[in-house]
């Protein structure tokens, strides 16, 4: 029986799509070094959105003002924003009753290169973040380079990044939900960190991602060889 079932999971892998967030390896060598998933390149009008069942992009909606969006964004494999994410953030903000969002962590990718589409895998290299905060949620947006950049690869850290630069980010994440003149924001970023906070925001989201899908990671991992 165990024998028939190996070789049935191995003949799945070889037809089935493998899902972005579950099915694609984090890497060998995270936090330092991670796979990235691209929903969205900054040449698209419509904001997509990885459906979480199906493991296929949808149209989450068009964007609604003139923002575009800065960097090639997605999400981070095998990681999962829930409360070991939301404890770091209260004690690096001071404040209480902050949950994860639900949702795998985010990411920009810095590159020279145009990527010209998204549904794509980009080798990463994480050097600082964003703490941005969704009503009472964490919403980390972890920052990265594309690995072997020829321009940005040479960043080791946010802090070599022109301010000008994440100034732009932050001015999306800000406002690419909120109509212009708007009172209020519903979305605040309270830091922005270096590498090393970025690595414990990704280990945190590795543990909250085992833990809440802990069954399904045995059976991804499990050893399908002769």
């Amino acid at each position: 029986m165990e024998k028939h079932l190996k070789y049935f999971w191995t003949e799945v892998r070889t037809i089935l799509k493998a899902h972005p967030w579950h099915g694609v390896y984090i890497g060998k060598d995270a936090p330092s070094a991670i796979s990235a998933y691209i929903e969205i390149v900054p040449t698209d009008t419509l904001k997509y959105e990885l459906d979480k069942q199906s493991g296929y992009l949808k149209i989450d909606r068009p964007q609604l003002y003139s923002n575009v969006c800065p960097t090639p964004y997605g999400l981070i494999p095998q990681t999962y924003c829930g409360k070991r994410v939301a404890e770091f953030c209260c004690s690096k903000t001071g404040r209480k009753g902050i949950a994860g969002d639900g949702d795998p962590l985010d990411i920009c990718i810095l590159t020279e290169k145009v990527i010209t589409h998204n549904d794509i895998i980009v080798s990463a290299v994480p050097i600082g973040g964003l703490r941005m905060i969704d009503g009472d949620e964490a919403d980390d947006k972890i920052i990265a380079v594309m690995k072997n950049d020829n321009i940005f690869g040479q960043w080791d850290d946010i802090s070599d990044c022109p301010k000008s630069l994440i100034d732009r980010i932050t001015h999306y994440f800000l406002t690419y939900k909120e109509a212009p003149g708007a009172d209020k924001r519903k979305c605040e970023i309270t830091h922005r960190y270096g590498k090393e906070e970025a690595f414990e925001v990704i280990k945190r989201s590795q543990e909250d991602y085992l833990e809440k899908y802990s069954d399904l990671n045995d059976l991804l991992m499990m050893d399908f060889g002769e």
